[in-house]
């Protein structure tokens, strides 16, 4: 996201957790105060979804008070506040791509910790953007996930295993998070506030994408479909969350292409770095 806004020209400051805790109003204003931003993006999150089950506490200090905090934040210093959200707000049992104006049913505490962060942007700050995204993966690694992305894990089980079994029975739209951060960067350029579903186009179970994922690469791969109890969830999620981008296309701001494309970017990036 920073690589996408300064390659935009824009000057952009990105913060870690040694320069900002988004759970402390006081830390929060004085960032603010201080940089002054146009703009603030927040891809601040728990979204390991066994750990936000079992500490909820922590998981709504951050993905609903920590928002709210920003949200107070950009409102005291007039910044916009674009805000990255999820598709486990929604249940799943829909069975076609959800709208934004389908109304949310999370199965899980991260799900309804983060549609409270989203009530919070939308009723604090005048100015924002809150962007439901889905499984997503990119070159930065993800370290509330261990910091391999569903891509680099399928190459390295396929070196490492005779068989790989992965599920069909979840539903999704694999976006890249360059080309999200590609749509923020759009989307920073207009005042079209509000709700947005922010995903790459199309939908795949994980056992699609997996697929995809050896055949782009010419990996050689005994991928088999696992079992419906082979890997019992801990947690309950949907098993259909895919989204469409209605609002970004309605307003002809849609920057996404087919997930197939996201992919083969990415590998191709992976290849030449």
């Amino acid at each position: 996201m920073a690589r996408a806004f300064a390659n935009n020209g824009d000057d952009v400051c990105p913060l870690t957790h040694a320069d900002i805790e988004i759970t402390n109003i006081d830390s929060v204003l004085h960032s603010f105060r201080e940089i002054r931003p146009e703009i603030v993006v927040n891809t601040a999150a728990m979204h390991h979804v066994e750990k936000c089950e079992s500490e909820p506490e922590r998981a709504y200090a951050i993905n609903a008070l920590g928002t709210r905090n920003l949200a107070q934040g950009a409102q005291d210093v007039k910044s916009i506040l674009m805000h990255v959200s999820t598709d486990y707000v929604f249940d799943g049992r829909k069975g076609a791509p959800y709208e934004e104006h389908d109304g949310p049913q999370p199965l899980n505490v991260y799900g309804n910790s983060k549609l409270a962060g989203e009530y919070f942007v939308r009723s604090v700050a005048d100015r924002h953007f809150v962007l439901r995204t889905s499984a997503l993966y990119g070159r930065s690694g993800c370290r509330g996930k261990g910091g391999l992305n569903f891509i680099q894990l399928m190459l390295k089980l396929a070196k490492e295993r005779d068989e790989l079994r992965v599920v069909d029975s979840e539903v999704v739209s694999p976006t890249s998070t360059a080309e999200l951060a590609g749509q923020m960067v759009a989307l920073s350029r207009c005042d079209c506030y509000g709700l947005y579903h922010a995903t790459a186009e199309g939908s795949c179970s994980w056992f699609e994408f997996a697929a995809a994922i050896f055949f782009f690469t010419k990996t050689k791969a005994n991928l088999k479909v696992a079992g419906p109890d082979e890997f019992p969830a801990k947690v309950p999620r949907p098993k259909y969350s895919v989204l469409e981008n209605c609002g970004l296309k309605r307003r002809d701001l849609n920057t996404f292409e087919p997930w197939q494309n996201g992919l083969r970017s990415y590998l191709d990036q992976a290849n030449s770095a």
